[in-house]
């Protein structure tokens, strides 16, 4: 009597069952398209093409005149006048500064009396020799008392120019007296006011006189910079190379673009054994005396590249100092791809191997992307569209 009711439990929960697998089968058979849809991302992709570039490489630098001279003093003594002022343009020979000459003058003044001195006997000494002379042609004194004379004539006259020697130094000493610009410019500086005692030995120089006519912008590169820089520029030797370089760009502290070309002008002999860099040389124009001595600033090597492979730093990845793009091979799967750098022109890296002409690189979305992932291709510039995260 009691079998029915079993029975009937049994077949509710094998009915009830079946019916949760259906629903769940339909459930599932209904939502398999969708998801299948959304786990293929679009991802924008290029053609990869040859073009013209221009790379451009920066350096600090630091501005020198045409000339930056020392001017120091030659002599001791106190100063006693300044005859500039800072910033004065001078020109070559033009006195700067005047120091006390009392001692100097003093010195000049005794050594050209030495001198005339030193002149007059030697004239002494000519006259007594010439007397004797006819003397000793007519027997009447011995050849011996000529000879005598002749040696005394030369020592007076060497005595004479020994004492003009020192005449002429104590006279350059007192010209030192009147400190001079060697060159035209611009006078820096003026650390000493009137009254400081000055000496020929002192570390401090008087000020400096500055020659910005031309201006020269130093700075060094590495030995793996000068590599590419003999690898960029065409030419047999190292001076065709420098000659072939494009008009070089300065740009100033302030981030303004200086209105004039500058040319490399030359590259040091050797590397410096410190850090292991090469100096190089670059001259601006400066008619308008904008550019100073002592400025900083930035200057920019250019060099253009033809038929060259241009790829988005966008569409690149960094891997354990490798670059590489996504590639796009059959059946819209992606595989990374290494690529050489042979350089930077403006946003985009130029591949020197890797890739070729009428590759497909995908340019964006591609972190996390993995070998073999199949992607829906879109027009380059497109926003990609992935997957929903779960």
């Amino acid at each position: 009597m009691n079998t029915i009711p079993v029975l009937r439990h049994r077949f509710s929960r094998f009915a009830f069952g079946a019916l949760l697998g259906s629903s769940l089968l339909l459930s599932g058979c209904g939502k398999k398209p969708e998801e299948q849809k959304q786990m293929t991302p679009a991802l924008p992709v290029m053609t990869v093409t040859t073009s013209s570039a221009t790379v451009s490489s920066d350096f600090s630098v630091r501005l020198e005149g045409l000339a930056d001279a020392e001017i120091r003093p030659q002599v001791d003594g106190v100063l006693q006048a300044i005859l500039v002022r800072e910033g004065d343009l001078v020109k070559k020979g033009q006195p700067l500064f005047r120091i006390d000459d009392s001692v100097w003058r003093e010195q000049y003044q005794s050594a050209l009396a030495a001198q005339h001195a030193a002149e007059a006997q030697a004239a002494v000494a000519k006259v007594n020799a010439e007397k004797l002379v006819p003397l000793v042609e007519n027997k009447v004194v011995a050849p011996i008392q000529l000879t005598t004379a002749k040696a005394q004539e030369s020592a007076a006259r060497a005595q004479a120019e020994q004492a003009a020697a020192t005449a002429r130094s104590a006279a350059i000493n007192l010209d030192y007296t009147v400190v001079k610009a060697p060159v035209a410019g611009y006078v820096g500086r003026i650390p000493f006011r009137q009254g400081n005692l000055l000496t020929k030995n002192q570390a401090q120089a008087l000020t400096t006189v500055s020659d910005v006519g031309k201006m020269y912008a130093v700075f060094s590169i590495s030995e793996a910079g000068f590599a590419t820089f003999k690898k960029l520029y065409p030419g047999e030797t190292l001076q065709q190379k420098i000659d072939a370089v494009p008009p070089v760009q300065l740009t100033l502290s302030d981030g303004t673009l200086y209105n004039h070309g500058g040319k490399l002008e030359s590259i040091s002999g050797d590397f410096d054994a410190t850090t292991g860099s090469i100096g190089m040389r670059v001259s601006f124009p400066n008619p308008e005396r904008l550019l100073r001595s002592g400025n900083s600033g930035k200057v920019s090597l250019v060099s253009n590249y033809d038929n060259v492979i241009l790829v988005p730093q966008s569409a690149t990845v960094e891997l354990q100092d490798k670059v590489m793009v996504v590639l796009l091979t059959a059946g819209n799967k992606v595989t990374k791809q290494v690529i050489t750098v042979a350089g930077r022109s403006g946003q985009n890296y130029i591949v020197s191997d890797g890739i070729k002409p009428g590759d497909v690189i995908v340019t964006a979305g591609i972190e996390k992307l993995q070998d073999g992932t199949v992607i829906k291709p879109m027009p380059a510039g497109s926003a990609p569209s992935t997957p929903n995260a779960r």
